[in-house]
């Protein structure tokens, strides 16, 4: 079965955003410092949702482009939420779900790790862009996503669609 992910980036970083350096440089919930992967959700909603919770301190919002990247099932091996310690969906997250992702990227099991959102429980993917099997990832032309404002925080929502106070 043909499984696609999607993933939402700045433009200016759309040529590199399948490499892992997003990651390496700004370790995530599965990964720490200098360990390179993409993360990539399973439907353009949660892949929105993922991106929303990380623009708390955003000043401006910057252009994003959305790709899709699909792939046959048989790469990736599943985790879930019962094979995780009770408080994984914390914030910030517990060491070892970083010590896990990092030892998955490093033993190259699978091109592809699913893990369950720690916003949702939908499956999220992470992919490991060094694996000898992600030339094997099919991976789509960036477009141009915009983020309904009602979603925004008010400091970045456009002047004119900013909500008036009551």
């Amino acid at each position: 079965m043909i499984i696609s992910a999607w993933r939402i980036v700045p433009t200016e970083h759309q040529a590199v955003a399948f490499s892992g350096d997003g990651a390496r440089l700004n370790p995530g919930r599965w990964n720490g410092a200098g360990v390179p992967v993409v993360y990539a959700a399973g439907s353009i909603s949660l892949a929105m949702l993922e991106m929303l919770v990380h623009l708390r301190e955003a000043t401006t919002l910057p252009d994003y482009r959305l790709i899709e990247v699909q792939f046959d099932e048989s790469l990736l091996t599943a985790i879930n939420a019962d094979q995780l310690p009770r408080n994984w969906r914390r914030d910030p997250a517990p060491s070892i779900l970083k010590q896990f992702g990092d030892d998955w990227v490093r033993e190259r099991g699978s091109v592809i790790l699913r893990v369950p959102s720690a916003i949702t429980g939908e499956p999220n993917y992470l992919i490991n862009p060094a694996h000898p099997q992600f030339s094997e990832l099919r991976i789509g032309r960036a477009q141009k996503v915009e983020f309904d404002s009602r979603l925004l925080p008010e400091s970045l929502a456009p002047k004119s669609k900013r909500r008036r106070k009551r």
